[in-house]
């Protein structure tokens, strides 16, 4: 069957194409490090690449396979390359597309540790790096250096909600010989398809919405086209950041429903995002279906839905928002998003602690924001959370 032809919610069930060799209706967990060949001849052409056959899990595993045929075709790539986590997604990007002397820009309030660890540790071997509003693409450009070699944005970045155009960053970088690479994690391939819109590569950090039950950790990195892919690849390989034949699995599981997890917990947080922007305890709250959102209409344009992923302050600041999330019962007070249940945590303190104060003032991370993933829990009981722990501030 050409799985590639597929709708979307067909293509989550049935998309990759994978033939079991004994007809398992899923796919089976290679749980092994290695492969036997068939004979001598046989294992000297899978290394040379003349056939196509296994060799060892860190390079390759029907099991790791399949899942990075199905997530590819969900986000319109050439293929994907999946990782033990999505930390392990980023590193090799930066390994892979970056050398000693480069210089890349990315999203002032991008995930924490992908800055953290190009500011601390790339850093030491030359890469230059600077962060900014890249919903600002006036600011992209004026940043641009003649060594300038990749673009990486998040969008909607994580944990200010700012939506930065991919087609307008495709536009400046194409004949600037600069990579644009996408975290697509909040949105997920059912909400966002960045390659669609002009970006060389897309990343997921696969623990959160693709997998969505909160139990594995996993990554991913879809690229758009061949040369890309294999150079990607093959470092993945020598870093040796592969992923787990049962993590694979336990995605492959999760991401069947991803469509209906989405709706639901989109659904909800369109209903606690309208609560939030009229309780006079908060002082301002920033989510794509809310009009009031400064990139609302890009939003429309860019995306298939608003999601789920709110960030709101309170008045009173970090005070306030402390006794909110110790008071909050249904809600979850750990990082990490897009399972479902729901999550709050504060950003400042929490997923972004080790960027620096002035880092945080200037990518908009203020020591009031709060950051909530809205979960697939009846809504009345997460309104109801929500509204007896700000009754306690």
């Amino acid at each position: 069957m050409e799985t590639k032809k597929l709708k979307f919610n067909s293509a989550l069930i049935h998309g990759g194409d994978h033939k079991d060799a004994f007809g398992s209706a899923t796919v089976p967990i290679y749980q092994t490090s290695t492969f036997a060949f068939e004979n001598a001849d046989h294992g000297a052409k899978c290394f040379s690449g003349e056939s196509n056959g296994y060799i060892y899990t860190r390079i390759g595993n029907p099991t790791i396979n399949a899942l990075e045929r199905l997530i590819a075709e969900l986000e319109n790539g050439y293929g994907g390359i999946a990782t033990s986590s999505g930390m392990a997604a980023i590193n090799t990007v930066y390994m892979g597309l970056l050398n000693q002397g480069d210089h890349m820009i990315s999203t002032g309030a991008v995930y924490g540790p992908a800055r953290n660890v190009v500011e601390m540790h790339f850093s030491r071997f030359g890469i230059q790096s600077t962060y900014l509003d890249t919903s600002n693409v006036k600011e992209i450009e004026n940043a641009i250096r003649p060594n300038t070699k990749l673009l990486y944005i998040e969008t909607p970045a994580n944990p200010t909600m700012d939506i930065t155009d991919i087609m307008a960053c495709a536009k400046i970088v194409k004949q600037k010989n600069i990579k644009l690479v996408v975290d697509n994690t909040f949105c997920s391939p059912y909400l966002q398809n960045p390659l669609d819109l002009g970006a060389d590569v897309v990343i997921h950090s696969m623990t959160k919405f693709i997998n969505g039950h909160a139990d594995i950790v996993a990554g991913i990195i879809i690229a758009k086209d061949k040369l890309l892919y294999d150079q990607l690849r093959s470092m993945m390989i020598n870093l040796g950041g592969n992923m787990d034949p049962h993590q694979a699995y336990m995605v492959h599981r999760g991401v069947k429903t991803l469509s209906i997890r989405i709706e639901k917990a989109q659904e909800n947080a369109i209903k606690v995002a309208k609560y939030l922007q009229n309780h006079p305890l908060i002082a301002w709250i920033k989510y794509p279906g809310l009009e009031t959102h400064p990139q609302y209409n890009l939003a429309l344009k860019q995306m298939k839905g608003p999601g789920t992923m709110i960030s709101f302050g309170l008045k009173g600041g970090y005070e306030s928002a402390k006794k909110l999330m110790n008071n909050v019962q249904l809600a979850i007070l750990a990082v990490s998003l897009g399972g479902v249940e729901t999550l709050i945590q504060h950003p400042a303190s929490m997923t972004h602690a080790k960027v620096s104060k002035e880092s945080k003032q200037k990518a908009g991370i203020t020591d009031d924001l709060i950051r909530l993933s809205v979960g697939i829990e009846d809504v009345d009981d997460i309104l109801n959370d929500l509204r007896n722990a700000l009754e306690k501030i």
